[in-house]
């Protein structure tokens, strides 16, 4: 694709998006409320690995960028986000575990609030894939890659999922705790696109931004498989 313009690339990564993730089977059927409570306990299990990685995910990122506190710091203050800021118990680990116990409250964790369960190939592939690009990723794909890649539409996806979650036909026997959703979608995802925006809006010729494009569409195409491959997964239950 031939991209003129930052808004350009921004309008064909949320395409992508919309295509691929919000109209998929997925987040279709989650937001209509055709889940049971075994889809809602298998997708609550199996994203937890996700969660849990995703700050090892942000690090690969400040290892691939440029040694400049500008490029480093909204990936750090991504992953300080992730710790909960320094605020005790208000970390993602906690609020995530928050969100899974009324999900699956059948399944035991540990203390350092890992579910014990097994972890499916869409989970640990996604993770993989996202590490994997970055290891080999220029400074400009790697930023790419977390701000189109992830936080740019990340709002917009776990909004959708926690509506979903609070839709009444999953919360007939307990009510399920989606503030893990919400606070992403209203709070932490425009801050984190934005930080890094910062950084991508400075590079404007063609070849920059079919490398922007790339990288996003690349990584929001892993979580787009990923969803699917949960999706599959649960049609088995």
């Amino acid at each position: 694709m031939k991209f003129e313009t930052y808004e350009q690339v921004e309008e064909a990564i949320m395409q992508v998006v919309n295509e691929e993730i919000v109209e998929g089977d997925f987040m279709r059927t989650l937001v209509e409320g055709q889940w049971n409570q075994a889809h809602v306990r298998e997708f609550a299990l199996q994203y937890s690995y996700y969660s849990r990685n995703f700050p090892r995910v942000l690090a690969a990122a400040v290892t691939a960028v440029v040694a400049e506190d500008d490029w480093w710091i909204p990936l750090v203050d991504n992953i300080w986000d992730e710790a909960g800021r320094g605020k005790p118990n208000g970390s993602h680990t906690i609020l995530y575990h928050s969100f899974m116990v009324t999900a699956a409250p059948d399944v035991p964790t540990d203390e350092r609030h890992i579910p014990d369960y097994p972890i499916a190939p869409p989970a640990i592939d996604a993770v993989n894939n996202f590490i994997n690009f970055l290891r080999n990723a220029t400074p400009l794909e790697a930023m790419a890659a977390i701000g189109f890649g992830s936080e740019y539409f990340a709002g917009k996806v776990m909004g959708l999922i926690g509506r979903g979650m609070e839709h009444p036909n999953y919360n007939q026997d307990q009510k399920i705790d989606a503030t893990f959703w919400t606070v992403h979608a209203d709070i932490h995802e425009p801050r984190h696109y934005a930080l890094c925006k910062n950084v991508l809006q400075r590079y404007t010729t063609p070849q920059d931004l079919e490398a922007m494009f790339n990288a996003g569409a690349y990584i929001a195409r892993c979580e787009a498989r990923f969803y699917d491959g949960l999706y599959e997964r649960m049609k088995m239950l």
